[in-house]
């Protein structure tokens, strides 16, 4: 019970709620305060075979349109007690028998959810990957090839579409043992089944030596101003034409901000933290020098500091 003011008691009184009729009324003179109010409380309900099961479910899963059946089937549990065994246990045998067409998708559709978990990445992506992997397989042609490298392609060509790319090694990362050839090898084969249903050719989005920035900063622990100033550092280096990937330029930029702070980081944290070799940072950072004056930001770096910058 709690407290309300009732109009004709003139006071502040206990009140009760009916959950039945969803009506507020007074303890005291009986006034209906409140009718017909909606219970916000969660309506749990057990699905479980016996009553006496803790399983607050309160409604099945989501639909899912790239089911057969929208992910709506219904799925006979095993029996927990002795009432209603044998018929439960026997219907269970007779729907594992039944052939279900949307069991490899299923589990296809978990392996990407996993993948994209262990990466965190947001629903649309693990959705766009889902879609793409179910077109592909709607033709036919996959049969026989890697199984964890098509799943991963899928997800690396989603997350380029949704303008969240990821570098193949972290894709590779989660793959479940699938190589960057075979990953490669497996993007090549979607964009080009894709290509053939299309009649044109697959929109992959361009990648950004920006869009890698601040989760590569992050896992080198920099601060808001080196991270700020990376940033703007990546983004004026496209005005000029320094022919390496993305990836590598980030990386190398990484590289120069550090070295003009006090917190400078060794090239190798750099290189496990972006996923870039040693070498290839270092040829990238050789190709940026000429210009490090009109890429690094004023505000950062003075041009002394510039000048203390170790030539390659």
């Amino acid at each position: 019970m709690s407290d309300a003011f009732c109009s004709d008691c003139k006071k502040q009184t206990e009140v009760v709620f009916d959950h039945s009729a969803g009506d507020t009324v007074c303890s005291e003179c009986g006034l209906v305060l409140e009718s017909h109010s909606i219970d916000e409380t969660s309506e749990w309900r057990t699905f479980a075979n016996e009553s006496g099961d803790n399983d607050p479910n309160r409604v099945g899963g989501p639909s899912n349109p790239l089911l057969t059946d929208g992910g709506l089937s219904t799925v006979i549990a095993k029996p927990n007690g002795s009432g209603g065994e044998f018929l439960s246990s026997s219907l269970g045998r007779w729907q594992n028998r039944g052939s279900n067409p949307d069991r490899a998708l299923i589990l296809a559709f978990k392996t990407i959810a996993t993948m994209s978990d262990r990466l965190g990445l947001v629903a649309t992506i693990k959705d766009r990957a889902n879609e793409i992997y179910k077109r592909v397989e709607d033709q036919k042609s996959s049969r026989g090839r890697n199984q964890d490298a098509l799943l991963a392609a899928c997800l690396y060509i989603a997350c380029r579409q949704e303008d969240k790319p990821r570098t193949v090694k972290e894709i590779c990362s989660v793959a479940n043992g699938a190589t960057k050839k075979e990953i490669g090898r497996a993007k090549e084969y979607i964009v080009k089944q894709l290509g053939l249903e299309n009649g044109q050719s697959v929109e992959m989005g361009t990648i950004h030596a920006g869009d890698f920035m601040r989760r590569f900063c992050s896992n080198l622990g920099m601060n808001n101003q080196a991270v700020k100033a990376a940033q703007e550092a990546v983004q004026k280096s496209e005005e000029f034409d320094i022919r390496r990937s993305p990836i590598s330029i980030a990386a190398a930029v990484i590289y120069i901000i550090t070295q003009l702070s006090d917190d400078k980081k060794p090239l190798k944290d750099i290189s496990i933290a972006t996923g870039v070799a040693e070498g290839t940072i270092r040829n990238s950072y050789k190709d940026l020098y000429p210009h490090v004056s009109k890429i690094i930001p004023n505000w950062y770096a003075k041009e002394e500091d510039l000048r203390s910058l170790c030539s390659p």
